[in-house]
């Protein structure tokens, strides 16, 4: 399974968005297998990153049958970096980052924290360059312009 993710904001703070499509691939080919997307009145775009990968894996833990060895695909270093280096961290210093600095956007880091190391899932983290031609990371990028005009 592959999950792909996006979000992004008109202004920073402003309206936001976010979206994801999961993608399985099987002999015949690929195949969507669900794609979503909401929005939010003022927010920034390290949230709605955030909540693109918040909203996938609850959408996955919630599907029956698909698979649960995910390589997960974000164009946002924030949400990579963060998972898979610095929250360890974070949550040894009791959610503070190394400057001793309250760690932002806590509330969805500890949320991703709680699905992502639940062991309900198998998941690689990546990132994935944005606007640079992958079809399914441009999809949730269309997807994404979509919730942000849905609220404007």
């Amino acid at each position: 399974m592959q999950i792909y993710t996006d979000g992004g904001c008109s202004g920073n703070p402003g309206p936001g968005g976010w979206a994801y499509v999961m993608v399985i691939k099987t002999f015949q080919g690929e195949t969507v297998a669900a794609e979503d997307w909401g929005a939010e009145h003022n927010t920034t775009n390290n949230r709605m990153e955030l909540m693109a990968v918040i909203s996938a894996l609850k959408a996955l833990k919630e599907k029956k049958g698909l698979p649960r060895q995910i390589t997960l695909y974000t164009d946002s270093q924030y949400v990579q970096k963060g998972i898979t280096e610095w929250i360890q961290n974070w949550k040894a210093r009791d959610w503070k980052t190394a400057d001793k600095k309250p760690v932002k956007n806590k509330d969805l880091w500890q949320e991703l924290d709680s699905i992502s190391f639940a062991g309900d899932y198998s998941i690689n983290w990546q990132w994935i360059k944005g606007h640079a031609g992958n079809v399914y990371n441009e999809r949730c990028d269309s997807l994404t312009q979509k919730a942000i005009a849905s609220i404007r």
